[in-house]
């Protein structure tokens, strides 16, 4: 059994990405705990990818972390 107060997987805060003038990830804040199956689901141009992309340090956030 883990210890309730592990770090989580994944912890965004107020995670921004705007391209121009376009927001494509717009004030995102998730925790995923350790452990835990997580899936992104949406419509085409939701910024599942973008949020994904960030994640990994692909791409950097325009704001938020």
């Amino acid at each position: 059994m883990k210890p309730m107060d592990a770090a989580p997987a994944i912890a965004l805060r107020d995670l921004r990405k705007v391209y121009g003038s376009k927001a494509a990830v717009d004030g995102l804040t998730l925790t995923v705990p350790r452990g835990c199956f997580f899936g992104f689901l949406g419509p085409n141009g939701a910024g599942k990818t973008t949020t994904i992309r960030m994640l990994m340090g692909v791409a950097p956030p325009s704001s938020g972390e």
